[in-house]
């Protein structure tokens, strides 16, 4: 009787065991975009329709995860190592609308069964995809009716939750620090000088201009400048060239998202602005500002050597 009580003591002991290791691999539960998104282990399948997240991934030794992607990658914002391993994971689409909006239908995705998709896209909802229990993360800055003013600090937390979400938190903690490095080494190359940073739409459509609540505003202020449009607390808003004239800028950063750099020659009178007749014009991507990423780190020190 003494052994079979043993024996059952054992087993018990052994049971309570599994469990404390089945519950060591608890399931994840981050706060994106106001929703709790849970994910009941590490994503392995992993689905891009945003390349925002690239950096974050590839920092973190997990881009290999990614099974599948959409949307433009320009070559010009990775390192050979990065290009690699993305050059690994199969493109569904890069078709866009003239906003450079995604075009991507719910079944392509759905087919791919990920167990994660990032970046979320206009005919593409996260309502859409937990309908059929696949999470969606979007990369906060880009949330709807976000209200939160950007700094560089955002990059270093989303940097955390990536490490949070992949099991990789040791690893964030030291991407981190090593981007607070460079942060930290930045000249203030605009000291004295305005800046505006805008979007000309292409084929010559309406031009937007970058607020507070941008990453484009903390990104000129790192660098020295003054964003004359920094009084207006939107991210983004279009604006005419009277509106650009009015501020006349000492210099202005043009984004774009693929394709052949932007210009203003389709704004008649553009030659007037005192940042074209000094060409202080410079053309950036638009993630090496705007989600808040380490591309966004790329992108300040890019700026600090263009107009040094």
């Amino acid at each position: 009787m003494k052994k079979l009580a043993a024996a059952l003591l054992v087993l018990t002991l052994a049971g309570c065991g599994s469990a404390g290791a089945a519950g060591s691999a608890e399931a994840v539960v981050v706060t994106n975009c106001g929703v709790d998104v849970t994910l009941a282990k590490a994503p392995e399948r992993v689905v891009l329709l945003k390349s925002a997240a690239v950096p974050y991934l590839h920092d973190l030794g997990v881009l290999d995860r990614v099974t599948a992607r959409a949307g433009a990658y320009p070559k010009e914002y990775y390192d050979a190592a990065t290009q690699a391993e993305l050059d690994k994971i199969p493109l569904l689409t890069d078709r866009t609308d003239t906003s450079g909006h995604l075009q991507i239908s719910k079944e392509v995705v759905i087919s791919q069964q990920p167990d994660l998709v990032l970046g979320e896209v206009d005919n593409l909802s996260r309502d859409t995809l937990s309908a059929v229990d696949i999470p969606l993360l979007e990369e906060p800055a880009m949330c709807p009716d976000s209200t939160v003013v950007p700094t560089f600090d955002d990059v270093y937390k989303q940097l955390e939750t990536y490490g949070k979400v992949f099991g990789r938190a040791e690893r964030a903690v030291t991407a981190t620090a090593a981007l607070k490095d460079r942060v930290g080494k930045i000249e203030k190359v605009g000291k004295g000088r305005t800046a505006a940073v805008l979007y000309p739409t292409a084929g010559g459509g309406v031009t937007y201009a970058y607020g507070s609540a941008s990453m484009a505003h903390p990104q000129l202020e790192a660098a020295g400048f003054t964003n004359v449009f920094g009084d207006s607390k939107e991210r983004v808003f279009e604006v005419t060239l009277e509106e650009i004239l009015g501020r006349d800028p000492d210099v202005l950063i043009l984004l774009y998202t693929d394709g052949e750099p932007p210009t203003l020659t389709h704004l008649p009178g553009s030659g007037q602005l005192k940042a074209v007749r000094s060409g202080s014009v410079m053309t950036q991507l638009f993630n090496f500002t705007e989600p808040p990423s380490p591309l966004s780190v790329d992108g300040l020190e890019k700026i600090v050597q263009r107009f040094k």
